[in-house]
């Protein structure tokens, strides 16, 4: 059960007890918010390997309390220098791109945040912050019995790939839970990064990425990988109700949650009863017209033209808004006319500074690929993300960042105060499982504990290039009862009543009270974590 759990001196939330213990550690011994979501970060790239790590992507919102300011972190790698079109047609990919594989490897990012973060804010060497995850890689930890359900069920997939099967298998089966994972390679590549960052750019590091990806057939090169510590910049923000949400600017999908809270503010959902069928009628409805948008007019904004402002303004929430009718789902949705598998943690600390951090190598172990002798494997962000339609907004091109199913927030009150920050992985689930946080802990004033309780739904499809001829349905939670389910399927939505134990997002989220006290509480249907001091 998600308990809420309630502290004065600092909190951790994530998806993994021994990264939580890291985090929550450097704040014991005086480290600040960003100090212990670095030492985080470390922590579940070496525990959560299916889910993140030094080949992914990630994404970083930081609330600094003596300025009362909020900064976002971007860390999008983009496409390789030889990615278009033609070439995915040339190798057999001409309507979908390649899911795993090297040719479906994006140059990673995260390392970018993590340095950025680093220079901006933190108080302590990296090598320091990350001695933990170090040790944790170089000694081994047991394997839980969630990772070790990955593992069984992609044996063939990393049995395919040399580097990868030596880090994962042992004489070419899955570790069980139980059993001690020891990945040697993967200290020596934290060690080196932590030491100078651009190994991973440049270096060694960076020449092992492009070896690995040339042997195997993939377009990514060493020209390919050259990076720099990302730049802070004003994150995206609406009102809701009074309070002040910000989420990170494309190509992440923050302006989705954006553009679900703006439409749902047009109704009084605190009228509602919190898993009744007009309520989640109502967020199902607006995150369908989001993602729609969000798919005709949303790319890299240096390749095509950015709408964001528009789409998350007042006004286009407004007008959309009229699309939603009360009583019946909408039989077609698209986006508007406009003119003109992941982990997520969170951390604030005594001192009233929190982080709000995502990262990822996308779908669960990425593409399914290790760059040999490095210990990590790698993302899959552009097979995941990119169309090869052609005057698709986000058709693949050189160099560019496809957009992201990552997303974070932060909220503020209008004084500037932080009040809470929160975030939770699950690709397209991540919109639509932060907006149904937001409205539980906002409009339905739940603690914690209790918003990380509430029964969840996902509307599908969503952005996916893959999943986007699906038919429309929602899955739900079983918990909601027969008189929401039934009421759902009498408003025209295929629904599909998920059993207990079926994971939906592992969602985490602290709370700041005015007199300081931190309320927060882990979401108990993955193995998140939740440390007060």
């Amino acid at each position: 059960m998600s308990q809420t759990i309630y502290s004065t001196r600092g909190m951790v939330v994530s998806g993994q007890p021994l990264a939580t213990a890291a985090g929550a550690q450097v704040l014991a011994t005086g480290g600040n918010a960003v100090d212990a979501a670095l030492a985080v970060a470390g922590a579940t790239a070496v525990t959560m390997p299916e889910m993140c790590g030094l080949g992914g992507d990630a994404f970083a919102l930081v609330y600094d309390a003596s300025s009362k300011k909020v900064t976002a972190y971007n860390g999008s790698g983009p496409a390789p220098a030889l990615a278009t079109p033609e070439a995915f047609a040339e190798r057999g990919y001409a309507d979908l791109m390649p899911y795993h594989g090297w040719l479906a490897v994006a140059a990673p990012g995260a390392v970018s945040v993590y340095a950025g973060l680093h220079r901006d804010h933190a108080t302590r060497p990296l090598t320091e912050l990350w001695a933990d995850a170090i040790r944790l890689a170089e000694e081994g930890f047991p394997l839980d019995e969630r990772r070790a359900e990955y593992l069984a069920m992609d044996v063939a997939r990393l049995s395919a790939d040399p580097a990868a099967a030596g880090l994962l298998l042992r004489d070419g089966q899955p570790l069980r839970a139980g059993d001690v994972l020891r990945n040697p390679e993967l200290a020596r590549s934290l060690q080196a990064v932590a030491e100078d960052p651009t190994t991973i750019w440049t270096g060694p590091l960076a020449a092992a990425i492009a070896a690995s990806s040339q042997a195997g057939g993939g377009l990514l090169d060493l020209g390919d990988l050259a990076m720099e510590p990302a730049s802070a910049y004003e994150p995206l923000s609406t009102d809701y109700r009074g309070h002040r949400v910000h989420t990170t600017a494309p190509p992440s999908q923050g302006l989705v949650l954006l553009e679900i809270l703006n439409l749902l503010e047009g109704f009084d959902l605190a009228a509602l009863g919190p898993s009744s069928p007009e309520l989640v009628h109502l967020v199902v409805e607006a995150v369908r017209i989001a993602f729609a948008d969000r798919n005709r007019w949303s790319g890299d904004p240096e390749f095509v033209r950015d709408l964001t402002a528009k789409l998350v303004s007042k006004a286009w929430a407004e007008e959309r808004r009229q699309q939603i009718d009360r009583e019946r789902a909408a039989v077609e949705v698209v986006g508007g006319d406009v003119a003109g598998d992941t982990t997520s943690f969170v951390v604030a600390d005594r001192d009233g500074n929190a982080v709000s951090f995502i990262h990822s190598i996308s779908a669960a172990w990425g593409a399914g690929v290790a760059a040999a002798g490095t210990g990590f494997l790698m993302n899959n962000r552009a097979g995941r993300g990119f169309s090869l339609a052609p005057g698709h907004p986000n058709v693949v091109a050189p160099g560019k960042r496809t957009m992201h199913t990552l997303l974070t927030y932060l909220v503020t009150d209008g004084a500037g105060e932080l009040e809470l920050v929160g975030n939770t992985p699950g690709g397209d689930g991540q919109p639509q499982w932060n907006a149904q946080a937001l409205v539980n802990l906002i409009d339905h004033r739940m603690t914690a504990g209790q918003a990380m309780r509430a029964a969840r739904w996902l509307s599908i499809p969503g952005t996916d290039p893959d999943t986007l001829a699906l038919p429309q349905r929602i899955a739900i939670e079983d918990v909601v009862g027969d008189a929401t389910i039934e009421g759902l399927r009498a408003r025209g939505h295929t629904v599909t009543a998920l059993p207990p134990g079926i994971a939906l997002g592992s969602s985490t989220v602290i709370r700041r009270h005015r007199d300081g006290v931190l309320e927060g509480a882990a979401d108990a249907r993955e193995t998140a974590h939740a440390i007060g001091l």
